[in-house]
């Protein structure tokens, strides 16, 4: 019996799974920055670097595998980005926190773009 071929990601949806990668390994980096600081870190900030990146990694494999919820699983990422965006730039003097925030932002560009549309 031979196997279906399978069809490659769109663009779009490759665009949206690397900014998903790139995102949750801003935040993985951003939270080790900040159990190094210590009492500096606050807890929203690093319950927003948590949710986010385990979102935007859920999300990622989600959109990999062809799942059926992947338009909603990118509007939730979209806003889990959004708020770690947010919670970064309550620290704007430190560059992990900004390269975090503009990541996060990049990745909910790409979810809302792909929530709207039909995967």
């Amino acid at each position: 019996m031979q196997q279906p071929t399978a069809t490659a990601l769109s663009k779009e949806t490759q665009d949206c799974v690397e900014a998903c990668m790139a995102c949750h390994s801003a935040c993985e980096e951003t939270m080790s920055s900040c159990m190094q600081m210590g009492g500096q870190a606050q807890m929203q900030i690093m319950r927003a670097l948590i949710d986010c990146s385990e979102t935007t990694r859920m999300c990622s494999d989600m959109m990999m595998r062809r799942s059926p919820m992947s338009s909603e699983m990118c509007a939730m990422c979209a806003k889990a980005c959004d708020m770690c965006a947010e919670a970064c730039m309550s620290m704007p003097d430190d560059a992990q926190m900004m390269a975090c925030a503009q990541a996060c932002r990049r990745c909910a560009e790409t979810c809302r773009a792909m929530a709207g549309a039909t995967m």
